[in-house]
């Protein structure tokens, strides 16, 4: 492999990385995940947990005795997934 190929693969890595490592990262734009939260317990759900993922807020929260994996829209905090863990 040339040197200029090499320097090539390796910044194309290293950027990959970085974009990789941003996913997980809470958008400037977002609700703070305690208002997220905050929303999540107006609708039932207790325990909350939630982390950035891929571009929505993402975690596990009880409600009605079960556990329920969600996805909480980062904007208006609407839940955009709920299911029941088995």
């Amino acid at each position: 492999m040339t040197t200029g190929k090499l320097r090539a693969f390796v910044a194309t890595v290293i950027l990959a990385g970085a974009s990789v490592a941003y996913a997980d990262t809470p958008g400037s734009d977002w609700m703070p995940k305690e208002q997220a939260i905050q929303k999540l317990g107006k609708q039932g759900y207790a325990k909350s947990y939630l982390k950035a993922d891929d571009g929505h807020w993402e975690g596990e929260a009880t409600k009605g005795g079960r556990i329920y994996e969600l996805h909480v829209d980062p904007h208006s905090g609407e839940i955009t997934k709920s299911e029941p863990k088995h």
